[in-house]
């Protein structure tokens, strides 16, 4: 195994850790521990000043500043009606927390220009100003190590990248909005804690109008619960997001087709024998989110238009003679992108109609709903400096510094930026967005202007026992309807929304 693979391994230990807030709801079986949605990161250097392109192309990736994502999804333009996300909250649900965060997004913003929050570091608050705050639901434990020589499922420090990876690149779509970040402090245990916390933490921030979009970057596959009850009586906090108008986001997975059972805590999980989806992003009531490979350019500023930077044998498939000859793609279908067909729910009415081409979705539910850059060959730039607990836990070799991270994991928290400008312009949250994309999915104008359509051909099978699905025009089971162009998009889905 790689030293890189093996970091990741570690990464996958300390994050099927999860929060305990209170009794959890009754279930009829142990449940699978929630693993996060970051497939591979790589350290790409120290201090406060971000790296080069030169230096990730050293390791064979490009790594995307704000600025270059904002110009390969066409946000500028909403920015300059003074549409930023001001007046939304944005609310992360993650385990443990990070010590360092408010130090680590002040060090991100300065470096990128990012517009700074009230409750960064060193940062004085003036009215007007968004706010970074944390809610710790029991406490927050020291960074040290798990004493003993048990699981070390609680070592916090193991947490860091992900909390790192939601706060900043949420804050870099939306930097005019609110983000909340809800943790805890206890570990997943055998389905003791876990999901019914992780749900309990997310039914707080509804029930307590604490946020209008919920960014939850947790998953695990559907048939990894020993009953379809189970997942059933988890349901609570999406159906009273959707009666209270909060939007609610998941990662669709970084597996591909191809998923695990539930795994013990000293053995390897199965892998299951079909293809699978992953929940909660194959809840009707949530969003799927997948993942491409971004093909632009990694350096481009926020006003630039759309630039294709392709170079063979960097940024994974964007350099592929195959799945991108020519460099004709500014994005190409990520090959681990979640997505399927669920066993779970039926097709929900709203993807009845779909665009023309589209992959068919016969009965039940497909998954993703649409897409955005998750390729960490293609990735975005990460400031985490939360110090290793003396346990090796931490990312990477404990090294505090620039991370070039991947997964669904980065798609899905730069899509709630998206909806939190969206529910800026709509004047308060929009609720479940899922019916008003597909709304403009089947209208062909619509369609056109609203999203970039990813048809690189390419399959999400990432397993050979296991049937993938082609990326293909109109949606699909890799991108789902597509990626974004959000200067037309988000004023679009604002009218969808409404009927319009």
């Amino acid at each position: 195994m790689s030293a890189l693979r093996h970091a990741a391994a570690l990464l996958v230990v300390g994050f099927v850790m999860a929060a305990a807030i209170g009794t959890a709801p009754s279930v009829s079986a142990a449940l699978p521990a929630p693993h996060p949605t970051v497939s591979d990161y790589q350290f790409i250097a120290g201090g406060t000043t971000p790296p080069t392109e030169a230096q990730c192309e050293a390791v064979a990736r490009t790594c995307f500043t704000p600025q270059a994502i904002q110009s390969a999804y066409n946000v500028g333009p909403l920015y300059a009606q003074g549409l930023d996300g001001r007046g939304i909250t944005i609310a992360i649900v993650d385990s443990y927390g990070s010590d360092t965060m408010a130090h680590d997004l002040h060090v991100f913003d300065q470096a990128f220009g990012v517009r700074p929050m009230c409750g960064e570091e060193g940062v004085t608050c003036v009215p007007g100003m968004p706010k970074f705050s944390e809610l710790a639901m029991n406490g927050s434990p020291p960074t040290v190590a798990q004493p003993g020589n048990g699981t070390h499922l609680e070592d916090k420090s193991a947490w860091a990248l992900e909390v790192a990876l939601d706060v900043e690149t949420s804050h870099a779509i939306a930097p005019g909005a609110n983000i909340l970040l809800v943790h805890s402090n206890n570990a997943e245990t055998l389905g003791v804690q876990g999901f019914p916390q992780m749900m309990k933490a997310a039914d707080y921030v509804v029930s307590h109008g604490l946020a209008q979009v919920i960014s939850q970057s947790f998953a695990s596959a559907e048939d990894a619960f020993s009953t379809f009850t189970s997942i059933q009586n988890l349901r609570f906090p999406y159906i009273n997001a959707a009666a209270n108008g909060v939007t609610v986001l998941g990662s669709s997975g970084d597996g591909g087709s191809a998923n695990g059972t539930k795994q013990p805590t000293a053995k390897g999980g199965a892998l299951i024998p079909f293809p699978s989806v992953e929940w909660p992003a194959s809840d009707p009531l949530v969003t799927g989110i997948g993942g491409t490979y971004l093909c632009t350019d990694p350096t481009a500023s926020t006003s630039q238009a759309r630039t294709p930077y392709v170079k063979s044998g960097i940024g994974g498939k964007c350099g592929s003679s195959v799945y991108n000859p020519g460099g004709v793609f500014a994005e190409v279908a990520w090959t681990f992108s979640g997505g399927g067909f669920s066993h779970v729910f039926a097709k929900p009415t709203w993807q009845n109609t779909l665009p023309t081409g589209s992959t068919p979705i016969a009965t039940m539910r497909g998954v993703p709903d649409v897409a955005f850059q998750a390729s960490a060959g293609t990735g975005a730039l990460v400031y985490v400096s939360l110090p290793p607990d003396g346990n090796g836990s931490n990312v990477g070799a404990s090294l505090s510094g620039w991370y070039d991270i991947g997964g669904t994991s980065l798609s899905c928290p730069q899509w709630a930026g998206l909806v939190a400008i969206a529910d800026q312009l709509n004047g308060g949250g929009l609720g479940l967005i899922n019916p008003a994309l597909y709304k403009i999915g089947a209208d062909s104008a619509r369609y056109k202007n609203d999203f970039f359509d990813v048809a690189s051909g390419n399959t999400n099978q990432t397993d050979s026992s296991v049937a993938g699905y082609a990326a293909t025009k109109g949606w699909d089971a890799v991108t789902g309807l597509g990626t974004p162009n959000a200067a037309n998009l988000v004023p679009d889905l604002v009218k969808a929304a409404h009927g319009q």
